[in-house]
Parts: structure tokens; sequence; C-alpha cells
């Protein structure tokens, strides 16, 4: 069984990114010791002062009321602790061919550095999105070091929340949990039912991993769909959103809404993962993501053709407005952004553009502009990312192009 030696149960957690961070916040809230590991010395600096690197509304004061309580602390090296839980990036390894392959190295760096202060009763949990059969990989480097896998309880629960909603998800959404061994299922599933107001569904690690997985390329296929309708209306004289809104009337069907691509560290990865694990049988998983890896170049595709509409009308070049970075709205989140590399490209083909990112204040690489200025001052606009601060603009005659829906008119033909 667990042994706890602190009441409550001292918690360390590895990762202070978008899931280890308020995991650590709400845990702390509830009365739990946390140190929080991360191997970035900016990131542990910005959180021992009580503040937060990322956005995501009510963490900041969560981060602050725990540090203000010594029940969080931010370090580089992992602490004894009752419970383990490993929240670090599973990426793909580099040039890794036309199904990228997943890296796991985080996974398993993170869970070697708790080797030396592993005991008895401990309980390790990954939550990290990863490819089937990860936690088994920290069980047999754990028998390695000389650790007894009986002793050492391990389960995989992998997390389910969406970027500007963390907190709340992370009570309320429900849980799938699978342990190595009954035992450390039953374990994970108490020490979730601390906080967690969802259901706690059981099953083994295997299942629950590719679990994770199946959920977010359920929706990177339906995504595709999505994009695929919208690279076809155009060419029919027909506006996609009024398509799909009339289409999901029918009570069986619910097709989700196209952007100018998928980005993000989940859907846009995992299902990479199973086709990784079985390219023979994934064809549809495979196409689905090369009808979403597409869509970003279809986007600047159609940026270009109205860039030399404008330009035979009124003999200059103009200026372009790209409106979101982010992968998603509302968020400060870059990672996989189709946004972001539809507004490279284009910077990179010569075009002036302004880059407009509400939820950010610096861009190591791109001067930022604010979006009242771009309105102004861009002769094109191209709204990329539906943030809050794009809905219902006044953009008066300007030409826009619109690929996440946050304006009520169709594309913008030219009329004066």
């Amino acid at each position: 069984m667990l042994i706890v030696k602190s009441n409550p149960p001292q918690i360390c957690i590895l990762g202070l990114g978008y899931i280890g961070l308020p995991t650590a916040a709400l845990l702390s809230h509830h009365g739990y010791y946390v140190n929080g590991v991360d191997i970035n010395l900016e990131v542990i600096t910005t959180i021992n002062q009580g503040k937060i690197h990322i956005v995501e509304p009510d963490l900041e004061l969560l981060v602050q009321q725990a540090i203000h309580n010594q029940r969080l602390t931010a370090s580089c090296f992992p602490s004894p602790a009752d419970i383990f839980i490993i929240c670090v990036p599973t990426p793909f390894h580099e040039n890794s061919g036309n199904i990228p392959q997943p890296n796991i190295d985080y996974v398993l760096s993170a869970a070697e550095s708790i080797i030396p202060v592993l005991k008895p009763g401990n309980l390790v949990i990954l939550e990290s999105t990863s490819p089937v059969g990860t936690t088994e990989k920290i069980a047999e480097l754990f028998k390695l070091s000389g650790r007894s896998t009986d002793q050492i309880h391990l389960a995989y629960c992998p997390e389910r929340v969406l970027p500007g909603n963390i907190l709340q998800e992370l009570i309320h959404n429900d849980r799938v949990i699978g342990g190595l061994s009954p035992e450390a299922t039953t374990l994970a599933k108490k020490f979730y039912q601390i906080f967690c107001q969802g259901q706690l569904l059981t099953t083994d690690a295997r299942t629950a991993e590719l679990c994770k997985l199946a959920e977010n390329t359920y929706r990177d296929v339906n995504l595709a769909f999505a994009n695929q309708l919208s690279m076809l209306c155009p060419n029919l004289g027909i506006d996609v959103r009024e398509l799909i809104y009339l289409a999901n009337h029918h009570p069986r069907v619910n097709i989700l809404q196209p952007g100018c691509g998928v980005g993000g560290h989940c859907i846009a990865v995992d299902p990479w993962f199973i086709a990784a694990a079985d390219p023979h049988n994934t064809s549809l998983i495979q196409t689905a993501r090369e009808v979403n890896n597409s869509k970003p170049q279809w986007v600047v595709t159609q940026i270009i053709t109205l860039v030399e509409e404008f330009q035979q009308k009124y003999q200059r070049s103009p200026t372009i407005g790209c409106f979101g970075l982010a992968f998603k709205p509302n968020v400060d989140d870059l990672r996989g952004s189709p946004a972001l590399e539809i507004t490279t490209t284009l910077i990179h083909a010569g075009h002036t553009v302004l880059v407009v990112e509400p939820n950010l204040n610096f861009h190591e690489r791109l001067e930022l502009t604010p979006w009242q200025s771009a309105i102004v001052n861009a002769d094109i606009l191209v709204f990329l990312v539906a943030h809050k601060e794009f809905l219902n603009l006044d953009i008066n005659d300007k030409k826009y192009l619109d690929f996440c829906g946050v304006t009520s008119r169709k594309n913008n033909v030219f009329t004066n």
C-alpha cells in the first residue's frame, strides 16, 4: 500500500508547464505541500516570485496564494515525496520520416531523476500524453536501477483539459486511470478523488494510454473533414460556416468548425503516436493529418491571391494584418500553431505584415502590433485565430479574409 509519511502527503510534480503548474497550484490549494520541478531556471524563478509564465485565467492568484502559504516551491531537482506526477513534454524525434516518431526522452529522464528519492510505497503517476507502453518503460527503468516495482506503484492518468479553462477542467472533467497493477489503479483513484469532481474511470495502463490518443485523434479526423469542406466550398460559391450550421441541425451530425489548420501539442501530435505504432492499419488517421497539415499552405495561397488582386487594382503592395498567432483562441500558446506558420511564411516571402497577438507582450523573432493599430494601418486584414478582441470589430470597408469565423460577412470581394 501507499506509505504516507506526511499528512497531507508530499507531492513532487515534474514539469511546470500548462499541466504541471495548474495541477501544482490546485493541489497546494487543497492543502498539499508541492515541490514543482522544472529544468528552466527562469520558470522556477518566476513561480517562486508568485508569478506565472503562461496565460491561464485565475492561475496567477492561485500560485500567489500557494507561494505565500509556503505550500508550493519550484526547484531544479526532485525531492522525497509520497506521490510523484510526471507532466513533461512528449515531442517527436526530428527527421523521423513520413510518420513522425514519438520522443519519450523527457518522460524517461524525469522518471530517472526521481529514482534516487523513491521509497517503497511511493505512487508514480504519468500524465504526459504518451505512446502505448510508456508506463511499462518507466517500470523497466526502475527495475534496471534496482527498484522493485512491487513496492513502487505506477499508474497512467492523462490530462483532458483545454488551455484557457484548465483549472475548471482539472476539477470537473472525468479522468481515465490505468495502473500497472490493480493496487496502483486503486491508489491513483483515491488520490484524484481528493480534487476531481468528475467520474474516475479505471482500466489498465495501456488502455488509458491509447484512450487519450484516441480522443484527440477523433477530433483531428473531424477537423480534417471540416477543413476539407472549407477548402471545397469557395470553389462552389458556398459559405462553409453556414453549411456546417445547417448540417449540424441533423440530430446525428456534429461537424466541428474549420480553422487555418490544427495546432497545439495534443490534437496535431497524438494521431502520429497511433500511426507510428501501426502504420499499416492507420490510413484514415494519416490522411486526416495530411489534410490538416495542408491547410496552412492553402490559407497562404488564398492570401497571396488577394494580395495579387490588390496589387493589380492599386498598383502597390498591400500591408497585411495577421490577427492571431496562438494555436487556439484566448491563450498565448504557440506550440504547433498554424497561424504562426502562416504569418512567418508571408514574412519570409517578403510581404509587409503587421503581426497581432493580444495574448503576448513580446515575441523573440516577430515585432508585435496592437490590434487597434493594425485595423487602421493594414490594407488587408487576415483573421487567423478567434481571440475575443477580434469579435465584432468594426472593420469598415477593409479587405479581409476570415479563416476563424470572427466576422459575420462572407470573405470580402473588391467593391470599391
